[in-house]
């Protein structure tokens, strides 16, 4: 027993009993007050073991009421933050969780008290325990918990993963929540009726639906970051770009719109591409950062854009952006930039021509006949593009391969015209006899 032993002793014993005749009486009100009273007592007295063990031993009492086991969780996680030492936060914390275990009238409190001991475990460096013990909440089937907290605790989840580099988990955890959640104005909400169940408030410290919108965002650029995947990076930006907070100061939105700008030309061609890069060129946001809606005019226009005048220019920009919001665009970006380069002028070259030498498309590229001929596969390959190359006469066929029935289609197309034709032909023939026979009659 710590600090004072008997007199301590002989007020709980007498609290207990109490708490039993509560009990028996089934007297809600009189059985919360008496187990709370009996955590204030070990708490002043700074007695730590002892408030655990009274914890366990309330909790195991015979037909023990749900409401006196809520109350005394609640009233012990107020003590977490004022105890002397990280190990007793850590014991209480176990305390609690463990008697907690399998409760539903407690779920909420339990998932706080994992996020707590995850965040210790962290700051000790433990990352992959701090993670393990996360992943043991499923908060999205918790549904007095409010919405913000519920998300609040995966987008945690997915940090923790990408923290010990699991992104396999962190894809998954990510998809619990949909993207649409972010949308919903809450001042439209439905007002909840009678029968709803009722939902808690969220703790303060937990943040508004806009600011989690853009930590979602954030953990997503990261996830996506490691596989390199430009396009969906930058859709999280341009996600990210459309919070009004970010909007409405030039110095938030400035470095996120050079972003999107980057991310779209590093990104391959594709429809999607080719959309997010239409919409972003009619921002007018755009007109503040103009060398960048240079460069995005560029991809746009039908023309050979020249590797080297390109990269003289935007090169300062370009490693500039390591000092920006986002950090560097990458280890790979500038060799996947000259690539998209290389695969623009590869695709302008097709609508010019339907054939052409390799040597004369290998100078049009500025690049080698073995490099030229192997971009130029990597593009069929991937469905960029549809090409043969003839290789004994060094030429390139750009033309469509055609379907048998559309070969036939065409031939037949191709006949009835002429039948027409001829058909016409027969009628002016005919006509001209009849007009030259009349005449001579007359």
């Amino acid at each position: 027993m710590e600090n004072g032993g008997g007199n301590l002793e002989a007020q709980i014993e007498l609290l207990l009993n109490v708490e039993k005749q509560m009990r028996q009486a089934g007297d809600v009100a009189g059985i919360r007050k008496a187990v709370t009273d009996i955590l204030l007592l070990c708490f002043e007295a700074g007695a730590w073991n002892t408030l655990n063990e009274q914890i366990v031993l309330i909790s195991k009492r015979r037909g023990q009421l749900k409401q006196a086991v809520q109350a005394m969780v609640q009233q012990a996680m107020l003590y977490i933050d004022q105890t002397p030492d990280v190990d007793t936060k850590i014991e209480l914390i176990k305390t609690l969780n463990n008697i907690s275990a399998g409760k539903i009238y407690v779920e909420i409190e339990r998932a706080r008290l994992i996020k707590k001991l995850a965040k210790i475990k962290e700051e000790q460096g433990q990352i992959a325990e701090a993670a393990d013990l996360m992943q043991e909440v499923a908060v999205e089937t918790f549904g007095a918990m409010a919405k913000t907290e519920k998300i609040a605790f995966i987008l945690e989840q997915v940090r923790l993963c990408l923290d010990r580099q699991d992104y396999v988990r962190a894809q998954i955890l990510s998809r619990k929540i949909s993207t649409r959640v972010f949308e919903v104005d809450p001042s439209k909400e439905k007002k909840k009726k009678e029968g709803d169940s009722i939902v808690e408030e969220a703790p303060a410290d937990i943040p508004s639906l806009l600011e989690l919108k853009r930590i979602y965002y954030q953990l997503m650029i990261r996830y996506y970051s490691h596989s390199n995947d430009y396009l969906e990076i930058c859709r999280c930006y341009k996600s990210i770009y459309e919070i009004p907070s970010i909007k409405e100061d030039p110095a938030e939105w400035i470095p996120v719109l050079r972003k999107i700008c980057w991310y779209l030309v590093l990104s391959p061609h594709d429809p999607m591409q080719s959309s997010l890069l239409n919409s972003t060129l009619e921002d007018k946001n755009l007109s503040e950062i103009s060398h960048f809606r240079s460069l995005l005019k560029q991809l746009v226009t039908m023309e050979v854009i020249q590797w080297t005048a390109l990269w003289n220019t935007f090169k300062d920009e370009f490693e500039n952006e390591k000092n920006m919001l986002g950090g560097s665009l990458g280890e790979k970006a500038a060799e996947d930039l000259r690539l998209r380069v290389i695969e623009h002028n590869i695709l302008v070259v097709s609508k010019y021509y339907s054939r052409i030498t390799l040597q004369r498309l290998a100078d049009l590229l500025c690049l080698t006949f073995q490099e030229t001929e192997k971009h130029l596969s990597e593009m069929v390959v991937s469905k960029a593009l549809v090409a043969k190359i003839d290789r004994p006469i060094g030429v390139v066929s750009f033309q469509t391969a055609k379907d048998s029935n559309d070969i036939l289609n065409l031939w037949s197309t191709n006949l009835e015209k002429l039948l027409d034709l001829v058909e016409k032909s027969c009628h002016q023939i005919h006509k001209e006899t009849m007009i030259h026979k009349a005449a001579l009659k007359v």
